[in-house]
This record gives structure tokens, C-alpha cells and sequence, in this order.
């Protein structure tokens, strides 16, 4: 790919990604992480006392994951503490190689004990798989995991994939805190 081309990819790809991260309004993130939560509850009776067990979990209700060729993602959440809101939280990441199409997932990432949670929030910028290794649910949200998966510090679940884009790798995504 020359040099123009790969320049405009790269572009399109954060223009993308910006809009959607801009497109999530503060005022109606927490009713979406709330849907997203539920949406993952129905997909498997264990995934609520999953959830109740975990020291917090962190919901992206949606990433979008855009490119040609270059490729961007990105996306805000929130983390839940007791249920509660203590943060809100962008994710994004960037890729190059077979990336074509535009594609949309929500994400949630429980962190199973509180060392892990409280190393997270004390990050200045979380990297999956670069600072901690993540079990990722191996047949997203609605399969089912085994008792080595559960062991981990930290679970991913991804769910809800729709779009243009085969590509759901969490490598190298890089989570930011963005306030309350």
C-alpha cells in the first residue's frame, strides 16, 4: 500500500473510531452499560454470580473497530464496583495488516480479585496483554467456560459482534481513565 493510501486509511480509521467514542453521550452511558450487563445475564445463568463474585467489572457497551488496510477501534465504559460506578473509562487501539470494514462489539472484563482491580486503577494506561495476561471466554458471552478460565484474575467476554470485520482480537487494546 503507498504511502497516500495507508495515510488516508489511517484517517478514515480515527475518524471512525473518534465519532464513536464522541457518539456514546455521558448521560446515557450508565443506562447502556445497564442493558449491556443484562444483555450478558441472559446469555448464561452463571454469568450473574460471575459477575456478583468479581471484585469489578469494566462494560464497554460498544467498541467500533473500523479500517482499510490500517484499522482503528475505540469506545467509552464505565467501571463497576458493588454495582456501583467509581469510573468511566476509553478504550482504543490500533492495527495494521488484512484489516477492511467496520464492525461493532460490546466488551466486558470482570477482574476476578481485587489485586487486580486496584492494579488496573492505578494504571496510567492498561494494555490487554501487554501489562496482564486476560482470559479471553473462548466462545464469547454465551458459551460456556471451564474451571482453568475462571482461576484467572481477569475475564473478557465479548458480545454482541456485528459488522463487516472478522477480526476480534483484544491484544494490544488500550484502556484509559476518563473520569466519573
Amino acid at each position: 500500500m503507498n504511502k497516500p493510501v495507508k495515510f488516508m486509511a489511517m484517517l478514515i480509521a480515527a475518524a471512525l473510531c473518534s465519532s464513536a467514542v464522541a457518539a456514546v453521550k455521558e448521560a446515557d452511558l450508565q443506562a447502556r452499560v445497564q442493558a449491556t450487563l443484562e444483555t450478558f445475564y441472559s446469555q448464561n445463568p452463571s454469568h450473574r454470580e460471575l459477575v456478583d463474585k468479581a471484585a469489578g467489572v469494566l462494560v464497554f457497551p460498544e467498541i467500533t473497530k473500523a479500517g482499510a488496510g490500517i484499522g482503528g477501534e475505540g469506545g467509552r465504559g464505565a467501571l463497576l464496583v458493588n454495582g456501583k460506578e467509581v469510573g468511566r473509562y476509553d478504550i482504543k487501539g490500533a492495527s495494521v495488516g488484512a484489516t477492511l470494514g467496520v464492525a461493532h462489539r460490546s466488551e466486558l472484563i470482570l477482574f476476578m480479585t481485587q489485586e487486580a482491580r486496584e492494579k488496573f486503577e492505578r494504571s496510567k494506561g492498561w494494555t490487554i496483554g501487554a501489562d496482564v495476561g486476560v482470559a479471553v471466554a473462548s466462545k464469547g458471552a454465551g458459551g460456556q467456560y471451564d474451571t482453568q478460565t475462571l482461576q484467572k484474575p481477569i475475564l473478557a467476554f465479548v458480545m454482541n459482534e456485528h459488522g463487516l470485520m472478522g477480526d476480534v482480537s483484544l491484544q494490544g487494546e488500550k484502556v484509559t481513565h476518563v473520569g466519573l
